[in-house]
């Protein structure tokens, strides 16, 4: 028997950032039951240019949503500022690169990245910021710098992706549980961590008794 949960998810989805402390504490109840989380990028948003006054507004608004719903933090002042490019390509790629070089660093790159972006107000989408943060996850930043552009890992990012759209994935955060290969749906979307420990916890037991 074989069983592992899927987090799929994007470093610059607000809500994300929001079920962070969740995402955390499910995987690390998966994890005292010896099943494996696999972190799977998503591909939020794909842009090449800055944002306009409108979409400013709306990104931020939903921010201040998340914010309320979820009680994590955000830096609002100057954020998303003038030029800013919401591409969360090239975070998404240096998870994939994180994952492909040491996976269980992987979740600490993540969890700088995205702090960084919504409590620092770090521009995450250029690769040097990403390498920055690559190397205080504890990543040796040479290796990270090759890895991040290499053609291969640009693939195995754009594979994700089309992994998560061809499932019919519509919305981030998405928790998966695989076992023997049958995927179950914990859930697509923020939800709080009461709802979800229960939830896992049954999934967790009959996995163990398959």
């Amino acid at each position: 028997m074989s069983a592992r949960l899927l987090y799929v998810m994007d470093p610059m989805c607000s809500w994300c950032w929001g079920f962070a402390p969740v995402a955390a504490a499910l995987i690390a109840q998966a994890a005292e039951a010896g099943v494996p989380t696999r972190l799977v990028v998503g591909g939020l948003r794909s842009a090449s240019s800055a944002l306009d006054v409108a979409t400013r507004r709306y990104i931020l608004e939903h921010w201040q949503a998340v914010a309320e719903a979820t009680g994590q933090p955000f830096r609002f002042d100057d954020a998303l500022p003038d030029g800013f490019v919401y591409d969360t390509e090239p975070a998404c790629r240096a998870l994939v690169a994180a994952r492909e070089l040491d996976a269980e660093r992987a979740w600490s790159l993540l969890a700088l990245i995205q702090a960084g972006f919504y409590e620092q107000g770090l521009d995450v989408t250029r690769p040097p910021q990403l390498v920055d943060l690559a190397e205080q996850a504890g990543f040796d930043r040479a290796q990270f710098a090759e890895a991040l552009i290499r053609s291969e890992t640009r693939s195995a990012t754009a594979a994700d992706f089309s992994w998560v759209q061809d499932l019919g994935i519509a919305g981030f955060p998405t928790l998966l549980a695989e076992r023997n290969g049958q995927l179950a749906l914990l859930t697509n979307g923020y939800q709080p961590l009461t709802s979800l420990q229960p939830l896992l916890g049954r999934w967790l037991q009959q996995a163990a008794c398959a």
